[in-house]
């Protein structure tokens, strides 16, 4: 498997960038009133099962590590923002469920080999640069026989198609650092898992917004609330005209994603690939 190779003190300085991102805006907030079912999509793909041991890879506030307590699973939550995990309390205890909340990166997860039968991250894990370093922690954690599985936007789809219209007006990306909406296209997801996995299912699916009444109003929206929208707006420190050109480009996609047969005066479909896998055992790994 390729490796990344960065030095411990650069990680720790992409690390603490990347936390730093997402403790901009609200995010929680975001999953609640924009796709609060694709972490409840997610648990029932894996086939949670009440007192499996699973573990929630960026599990930013609970969207899926909640509802797989719900289903009556001993649950690990692990995000590398702590702001996402207080969050994250709060809608547990709301729900009136119990699970563990542990601050830590997806690229060195601080658990055993083999030690959680479900493995999943939703909309999580493809966010961490190093996508070889974060499919095979997923793997590794995952017991033999264990189910691994993610949801994850598509580069085809509209989160995709907005992060690389960002992409233009953000700093270079880290070394080694690979675009996250990559996670959705089932080739790259295979060729991370390798052999290592098997039952393999994926298939894309779409969850459709109606919370905006016009482009306009998801722009304002995720220059709010959606921290790598906030950071590369942030990156371009009040320069009027790549203000004005990355406001056009935003408001053109929104516009370009809009459904215009659908009832409401404007809703969008954002795609994504829902994966699940099972982790080989050893006898099948020998094969």
């Amino acid at each position: 498997m390729k490796k990344h190779h960065v030095s411990a003190g650069a990680d720790r300085a992409l690390k603490e960038k990347r936390r730093a991102m997402w403790a901009q805006g609200d995010y929680p907030a975001l999953a609640t009133e924009l796709i609060p079912d694709l972490g409840a999509i997610l648990v029932e793909a894996c086939g949670v099962k009440p007192r499996q041991r699973v573990l929630d890879v960026g599990a930013g506030a609970g969207n899926a590590a909640i509802p797989a307590a719900v289903m009556g699973a001993v649950v690990v939550a692990i995000d590398l923002t702590p702001e996402m995990l207080d969050a994250g309390r709060r809608q547990a205890a709301d729900r009136g469920v119990e699970l563990d909340w542990v601050e830590g990166d997806a690229e060195s997860l601080p658990f055993p080999d083999g030690g959680f039968d479900v493995v999943m991250s939703c909309l999580g894990v493809m966010f961490a640069p190093h996508h070889q370093a974060g499919a095979d922690e997923l793997v590794r954690v995952c017991r033999p026989g264990g189910t691994i599985g993610l949801l994850s936007w598509t580069p085809e789809g509209f989160i995709g198609q907005m992060i690389a219209a960002m992409k233009p007006f953000a700093p270079p990306p880290p070394r080694g650092a690979q675009p996250p909406p990559l996670w959705g296209s089932e080739e790259h997801v295979r060729e991370l898992l390798g052999d290592r996995v098997t039952d393999i299912q994926a298939r894309r699916q779409h969850v459709t917004i109606a919370s905006f009444h016009e482009p306009e109003d998801f722009l304002h929206y995720f220059k709010s609330h959606y921290g790598p929208t906030i950071s590369v707006y942030k990156s371009l420190a009040g320069d009027e005209g790549k203000v004005k050109a990355l406001d056009e480009a935003l408001t053109q996609l929104a516009e370009d994603f809009s459904d215009a047969h659908a009832d409401a005066a404007y809703q969008m479909d954002w795609e994504y690939l829902l994966f699940t896998a099972r982790k080989k055992t050893p006898r099948e790994a020998g094969q």
